[in-house]
């Protein structure tokens, strides 16, 4: 009786605590993002390099507005300090709902992070991703 209920509740707090969530991602490209080249991700780039990047949207976003950030660690080795480098809103058109591609270049060397939100709720980093120029 003791294994069948050991058994029982292990299945109960299996099945109800795990789970799988699609979270929001952020792919960098060398080249244009397309259906070929959208395994060929990279998180080194050049100095006046187009950096491509996709952005991949699980969850419906209602208000369509995303923005998005690159800020630059400031210093060499990726710790410390944070300078905002760029920024931009985009509307995600109808044939975009699930993803946005466009792409960025940066002329200084160093550490970068991209952060997208949601107009939804601005406060919640909805997806990141790091990548260095050199």
């Amino acid at each position: 009786m003791k294994k069948l209920f050991l058994v029982l509740s292990f299945l109960f707090v299996t099945i109800f605590t795990t789970g799988c969530k699609d979270r929001a991602g952020i792919l960098f490209n060398n080249n244009p993002i397309t259906e070929k080249t959208v395994m060929n991700y990279s998180d080194y780039f050049s100095v006046g390099q187009r950096i491509y990047y996709l952005i991949l949207i699980p969850e419906k976003v209602r208000s369509r507005y995303l923005d998005i950030q690159v800020v630059k660690k400031d210093n060499d080795y990726g710790r410390l300090g944070y300078n905002l480098y760029w920024t931009k809103t985009v509307r995600l058109k109808d044939e975009e709902i699930n993803y946005f591609t466009d792409y960025v270049v940066i002329n200084q060397k160093g550490f970068y992070i991209m952060q997208v939100y949601s107009k939804d709720n601005p406060t919640k980093r909805f997806a990141a991703a790091e990548f260095q120029v050199r």
